[in-house]
């Protein structure tokens, strides 16, 4: 148990570093990283992957506090387009924990890695979207939340990488859009880890010192360490080449995404 806790904080600093470093949730290194330490436990292929997502959102509930405060402070997180989104993805983020329950192992995995991918085709491109939109009224800004919400939970994510390109997208300048993803990160971790929690509830195959579908070895590990190693990426950030950095990263995620697509295409 000790190696593993041990092996858990390295996870927890590595995923609080790429944060920093990309401006990336680090769900999108957790869940993969999660779903290989998992296989090596012995953990049933049935249940391993869905403990990878609950777990990575469990420990997204502690990193996103931290980040709110710190946005909010520098006055970086717009409330007035934060509170219409949540509402969306409170919804969004129960459907998509409870679509990620319906899906088996290997079909979750396939999902994560498409979006993994897609992800990192992104970052190696540098694609974003153009600002050539305002943003919208409440109720489409709930529906494009109860969308991120849904993606977020099904992967296992914050939504950053989902929530920031569609602010940008409608004019919000970078440093508002990157608070209120950030702020958007809470209630997506909750929700999501909540409904995984019921919806692993009770699982026969899943190893002890579970609670439902999050691990909590793997929680308390990550979360001691990634709040830390997140502000350390932050300052790296501005003293390393980010386009080299980025293309490695995206390079890395890449062979990941493919590595899930291959061993579950039957």
């Amino acid at each position: 148990m000790l190696t593993l806790l041990v092996s858990y904080l390295l996870l927890g600093a590595c995923a609080g570093l790429i944060a920093g470093l990309f401006g990336l949730g680090g769900g999108i290194i957790i869940v993969p990283v999660l779903v290989f330490s998992f296989e090596a436990q012995g953990m049933a292929p049935e249940v391993l992957t869905h403990v990878a997502v609950g777990t990575s959102l469990a420990t997204i509930i502690v990193t996103s506090i931290s980040s709110i405060r710190t946005h909010h402070k520098k006055e970086g997180v717009l409330w007035p387009v934060f509170w219409p989104l949540a509402a969306g993805i409170c919804l969004g983020a129960i459907a998509g924990a409870k679509t990620a329950g319906s899906l088996s192992g290997a079909s979750l995995q396939m999902a994560i890695g498409c979006f993994a991918i897609v992800i990192a085709v992104q970052m190696a491109l540098g694609l974003k979207p153009k600002p050539t939109r305002t943003v919208p009224g409440r109720p489409s800004l709930g529906v494009v939340g109860g969308i991120i919400g849904w993606g977020s939970a099904l992967f296992g994510i914050g939504g950053g990488s989902l929530t920031v390109p569609y602010l940008s997208w409608n004019n919000v300048n970078m440093q508002k859009a990157v608070g209120t993803a950030a702020a958007c990160g809470l209630p997506i971790a909750v929700m999501g880890a909540l409904t995984n929690i019921q919806e692993g509830w009770g699982h026969p195959k899943l190893m002890d010192w579970s609670l439902g579908y999050v691990y909590l070895p793997a929680f308390c590990g990550i979360v001691l360490t990634s709040a830390v190693f997140a502000r350390f990426g932050a300052l790296l950030a501005h003293r390393l080449p980010a386009d080299i950095l980025k293309r490695v990263f995206a390079l890395l995620l890449f062979v990941v995404g493919v590595r899930f697509l291959l061993a579950n295409y039957n």
